[in-house]
């Protein structure tokens, strides 16, 4: 079958398979004339059609897909027949493991595979332990002095510490934290970015200048052979890989740090902002989480684990997936797709599926604590995403969030002042707002 083959009609499939049930017309014309999000026409979508839906945005056919199996059939059975393209952050990360794609994505994604193992995780334990001991002496001054914080900030502050640690050997100081924010900007700033790359890299231009010259200095600071407090991070490994393999250039090392800086800790510090806001709705599931397990250590961090995979279940790491189909194919449920279909795989929507997920708008981290607690089917939880291009960064990004709601939450309770109401879908979903708040201690109505 011809990969560039034209896509056709959406009822112009194999003969083999079936259509895929087809949102009318009318619903797109609806939500484009409402202005609305993309994420609410993708709900409509799945509410009329089901977990395999059909509609039109542009002159290709575009495939939702939410339904668990036909999730692991695209992401996970057979990624080779659906591909991804480009990543929305290329402007920012260029060409690192995230935005990869053939031949390079396999060689960047092997050589750093072996950092996220379980043994690779053992020479990151202690630096995300002291970030976490860092956080929890700055929350123990604010809670001495009454000092209003930011929740959203204070976990930026912890995962990017966290990941500068492990990536130079080198705490987190004032100077690097002010010059790093710049990834954060560029990352709000992605979805309203011209779709030219000529024009986003103008339109950001001097927060990514900012970025490569943090960049810079880290990597001439590891090249220089003087490891950190903490010994030498994973920069040095791909420092190391540039003496065998020629494809790692300064530049190439620069888009693995940036990208590594992205995805250790954007996703984890949005995810911890969530948890918080959430255990201030539901303040039960804090204490369930603190006396769960009694004198176990082991179940009190399971507790604590199904926390933070209940907040993932909500906001997952990134609520949207897309994928292009190479060639034609069958999916769950008798399905044809033809080459050429964009597809769109949402996280967010599977894990809101109340036919999957009973009483889904609610925050319940009991589900991750009994056997039948949760849908089984590895296509109807996947907040890292599933198969070879599921995030590397996993079980760090488990490891850190577990570490700190350990310092933290035993010994404070968050009341915030005030609450986002709605939420920005971008790379991730996050609050969108400040989110003010004092420390108080526990059990303190």
């Amino acid at each position: 079958m011809n990969p560039e083959a034209s896509p056709g009609s959406l009822r112009d499939v194999p003969t083999t398979g079936r259509p895929v049930p087809e949102a009318e017309p009318g619903l797109v014309e609806r939500w484009r004339s409402q202005g609305g999000e993309l994420v609410e026409l993708l709900s409509r979508v799945r509410e009329r059609c089901g977990g395999v839906a059909a509609f039109r945005l542009g002159p290709a056919p575009t495939v939702l897909v939410t339904d668990p199996q036909a999730v692991q059939h695209v992401l996970a059975r057979h990624p080779e027949r659906y591909v991804k393209r480009s990543h929305r952050a290329r402007v920012l990360i260029g060409d690192g493991v995230l935005a990869a794609t053939g031949a390079a994505w396999k060689r960047q994604r092997r050589l750093l595979q072996s950092q996220f193992t379980g043994t690779g995780m053992r020479r990151y334990e202690q630096r995300i332990t002291e970030a976490a001991r860092t956080t929890a002496g700055r929350w123990g001054e604010y809670a001495r002095t009454g000092q209003t914080l930011d929740v959203g900030r204070e976990m930026r502050r912890f995962a990017l510490d966290a990941i500068w640690r492990s990536l130079t050997g080198h705490p987190l100081d004032d100077g690097t934290e002010r010059e790093v924010g710049a990834v954060a900007a560029v990352a709000a700033a992605l979805p309203t970015l011209p779709a030219d790359v000529t024009g986003a890299q103008d339109a950001v231009a001097a927060d990514l200048a900012r970025i490569d010259a943090v960049a810079r200095h880290a990597i001439e600071a590891a090249r220089s052979g003087a490891p950190g407090p903490d010994g030498p991070g994973l920069l040095r490994v791909l420092i190391d890989a540039a003496t065998e393999r020629p494809e790692y250039t300064d530049q190439l090392i620069r888009d693995e740090l940036v990208t590594l800086l992205v995805a250790g800790h954007e996703t984890t510090a949005t995810t911890l902002t969530w948890l918080y806001l959430l255990l201030h709705r539901y303040p039960a599931a804090r204490e369930h989480a603190l006396t769960a397990g009694g004198e176990s250590p082991a179940q009190r961090r399971q507790a604590l684990q199904a926390l933070i995979h209940e907040t993932l279940r909500l906001y997952p790491s990134a609520w949207i997936l897309p994928r292009h189909v190479t060639e034609d194919d069958i999916l769950a449920g008798g399905y044809a797709v033809r080459a050429g279909t964009d597809i769109l795989i949402s996280p967010y929507l599977t894990h809101r599926d109340p036919e999957l997920w009973p009483e889904p708008e609610h925050f319940d981290p009991r589900r991750f604590l009994t056997p039948d607690g949760r849908p089984t089917h590895p296509g109807a939880y996947y907040p890292f995403g599933l198969g070879p291009r599921a995030c590397l960064g996993l079980q760090f990004a488990l490891r850190e969030s577990t570490v700190l709601l350990e310092h933290l939450l035993p010994v404070h309770t968050v009341a915030f002042h005030s609450a986002p109401t709605k939420a920005v879908y971008g790379i991730t979903v996050r609050p969108d707002g400040p989110t003010p708040a004092t420390l108080q201690p526990p059990h303190c109505p």
